[in-house]
């Protein structure tokens, strides 16, 4: 689509007539909306809904689109946040010494599969220097031990102010981030192999190997401060077999955090995402 759209993400308390309250913020400011979804938490009492509309013809400018919603919102008790499909958020990338989540978000990235730049790359370990100078991505080795840890983090917080960062995505960067890292910036997506809320922490795959389980999956979150417990964005699974061994899981496993992962961080960049609580709403 050639004309920018703009997109409301809304969640309140549940009450009659908010879909034609918020529709018609649109319709009586000339816009044409093209996209609208939405959902009702009835455990919570909570709406929540995603409303796209093209601003070719709306009445009000950007700058003013948000102070005239927020007039609406606020007798509301709503949450809410305003998107514009031509703003190209900034990624910067973390990795540890696996490759096949790096590898496969660039190639998504350079299909066009998500629209993005990626201009920076972060890693624990020097290993993946030569993957971001092979596609012209500045590269950051930042050690980080127990003891540097918080020196080491302010480093890399400079950086993603450096560069402008929007999102961080730990593509098996395989290192905790710390609650005052996560304070300052918390837009951060996580790859953990395993199908949370199972196996948690580190060597998810050596611990399924050892429960036998017949299903091994992977989980994309949003990182909170505490472990592996983030809202979930998007899961997959496969079926494994008591022929596997450890090695066969970690290779399903493998193909599953791509693909896990790129849809996770598609969603969250297309605005399709709305966290409430621990949980989300992932709008089609």
């Amino acid at each position: 689509m050639n004309s920018p759209t703009a997109t409301l993400l809304v969640s309140c308390p549940d009450r009659r007539g908010l879909v034609a309250k918020i529709a018609n913020f649109i319709y009586a400011n000339g816009g044409n909306i093209i996209h609208a979804d939405q959902h009702t938490d009835f455990a919570a009492g909570l709406f929540l809904t995603r409303i796209e509309w093209q601003l070719e013809d709306f009445n009000l400018p950007r700058e003013l689109i948000g102070p005239a919603f927020n007039a609406i919102a606020q007798p509301l008790q709503a949450n809410w946040q305003l998107h514009f499909s031509d703003t190209v958020p900034r990624i910067a990338i973390w990795v540890s010494k696996q490759d096949h989540c790096l590898f496969d978000l660039i190639w998504r990235h350079r299909a066009k599969e998500f629209s993005a730049e990626i201009p920076l790359i972060i890693s624990n370990h020097p290993d993946l220097n030569d993957v971001a100078a092979q596609f012209g991505i500045d590269y950051h080795h930042i050690p980080i031990t127990k003891e540097t840890k918080s020196q080491q983090e302010a480093k890399q917080l400079e950086l993603l102010r450096q560069y402008n960062i929007d999102l961080v995505v730990l593509a098996k960067y395989m290192q905790i981030v710390s609650p005052d890292f996560i304070n300052q910036f918390p837009q951060i997506i996580n790859i953990h192999h395993s199908f949370l809320p199972a196996f948690v922490g580190a060597n998810p795959y050596h611990k399924a190997y050892e429960r036998g389980v017949k299903i091994i999956g992977a989980t994309a979150h949003y990182v909170t401060t505490d472990l592996d417990a983030g809202p979930i964005i998007e899961q997959d699974v496969v079926r494994v077999s008591h022929r596997d061994e450890v090695d066969d899981l970690i290779r399903k496993g493998k193909d599953l955090e791509r693909v896990v992962l790129a849809r996770a961080v598609r969603s969250h960049l297309r605005n399709r995402v709305l966290v409430y609580g621990n949980r989300t709403v992932v709008f089609e």
